[in-house]
């Protein structure tokens, strides 16, 4: 091989880095608001798209899509923007970009979107690491059990649903019953290292709100906020609810216990529909397609314990009960089946003033009883007994149709009912660890036999 040709070799692989790659692209042959449908180049679902707007204006921004799927030799593209100023032949250009997201400690006190970029109005974070957006997969045999408790702060949690480290638990009720207020207490007064919270599909204004309340001094050196409006295209709130489980992952593979809140996994779910139906998938129960049924556990399975040396994510997933239905909603149920427990937000007991609305005889811990003493755990099933059978009787008792004497366990709940009515009300601003909650329940038990 000649000098020649060597020297033209080195100096090829010393500039490869700064070598432009080619680009790969195609031009828009179908589009109908959302769904863009473009001529066949080499890419893969997950990857991302530049769409160029010849017809847009000069200057005007690339629309930005995400390759969902093929088609007779054609690539479809959900858009991130619904209804942009696409025409037919507007170039594609490939990105490949969509597979990981950048995380690290920088993200910690700040709020992003479903791109990463910064909502604070401070300069992009640079993080220093990637991770798979769709996550990585563990054995589920090598994963820690769920052995410790949590201590979130709500006393009746604590106290009658204890969370354990790894545990996922579903808060599940309708609209207007404190879902947002309860997490933001657990928010403030959790132990967690690292807090990691998605808002996805909730309102503008109370994105705002929830920011500006968890967001203090002393609480942003933990907390990592992924916020997404409900306005937004349904890409980019199922984008938010993966980018929010990847830096959740991230940070329990660095050995942190990471507590996860999402709200809603609702409305990440009706994003999922959204795009199903787009595509042309059927509708089944309520208009869900099947590819939600099967993005839930998919989603959920991402949290828990990690593998040895590994730290663990516990998580909260708000469900929204369409008309307080917490029985025959298809999300609901998914969600129950996959969970390691629920918490039901009872409207009737918010109505009478009673917050954190928990209705703790419908609310479940499926891990409780491994991780607390057995005198907890018989003093919480009596404090259950007892709720249960005074809000089963209130009606009759109201009316006078009952007389004391008649059931042992009633009468106790009646005469006790001030102070368990107190042991369940907390207020927002309030603090109450694990052993304090444990140490008032078997008083208030103690009380009551």
């Amino acid at each position: 091989m000649s000098a020649t040709i060597l020297e033209r070799l080195r100096h090829d692989l010393a500039t490869l880095p700064e070598r432009t790659a080619p680009q790969i692209s195609g031009q828009v042959v179908r589009y109908d608001g959302l769904v863009v449908e473009c001529s066949g180049f080499p890419a893969s679902p997950g990857d991302l798209c530049l769409i160029y707007p010849r017809h847009a204006g000069p200057g005007a921004a690339p629309v930005e899509g995400e390759v969902v799927g093929f088609s007779d030799g054609k690539n479809l593209l959900f858009l991130d923007t619904a209804g942009a100023q696409i025409t037919l032949g507007d170039p594609v250009v490939l990105r490949r970009a969509g597979r990981m997201c950048e995380v690290g400690p920088e993200l910690l006190g700040r709020v992003i979107d479903a791109s990463g970029a910064p909502l604070d109005g401070r300069p992009a974070p640079k993080p220093s690491d990637l991770w798979p957006l769709a996550g990585k997969p563990l054995n589920p045999l090598a994963r820690g059990p769920v052995k410790e408790v949590l201590d979130v702060g709500v006393r009746i949690l604590n106290s009658s649903m204890t969370i354990g480290r790894g545990q996922r638990v579903g808060i599940m009720a309708g609209s207007g019953v404190g879902k947002s207020v309860l997490i933001e207490m657990m928010t403030h007064n959790t132990t967690a290292d690292v807090i990691i919270v998605g808002l996805i599909g909730e309102r503008a204004r109370e994105v705002g709100d929830f920011v500006s309340r968890v967001m203090t001094p002393e609480a942003a050196a933990r907390v990592c906020v992924v916020a997404v409006p409900a306005d937004r295209s349904p890409l980019l709130r199922l984008r938010a609810a993966n980018r929010t489980t990847a830096i959740a992952e991230y940070f329990r593979d660095q050995g942190k216990d990471v507590l996860l809140i999402m709200d809603s996994l609702t409305r990440v779910a009706h994003a999922k529909r959204e795009a199903g139906l787009a595509l042309g998938e059927q509708p089944t129960a309520k208009g869900y397609t099947p590819s939600v049924i099967s993005m839930i556990p998919s989603l959920i399975e991402r949290c828990g314990p990690g593998l040895p040396g590994q730290g663990t994510i516990t998580a909260l997933y708000t469900v929204l009960a369409d008309g307080d239905d917490t029985t025959n909603d298809p999300v609901v149920d998914s969600a129950r089946a996959i969970l390691d427990g629920h918490m039901v937000l009872s409207r009737a007991q918010a109505q009478r003033g009673i917050y954190p609305a928990i209705d703790l005889p419908a609310s479940v811990s499926r891990v409780m009883n491994d991780i607390v003493p057995p005198e907890h755990v018989t003093a919480s099933q009596r404090l259950r007994r007892l709720i249960s059978l005074y809000n089963e009787n209130r009606d009759l008792m109201l009316m006078g149709g009952y007389s004391a004497g008649q059931d042992k366990d009633l009468d106790a709940a009646i005469k006790n009912w001030p102070q368990i009515e107190g042991f369940i009300c907390q207020m927002k601003h309030e603090k109450v660890t694990f052993e304090e909650s444990q140490k008032q329940l078997l008083e208030l038990i103690g009380m009551t036999s």
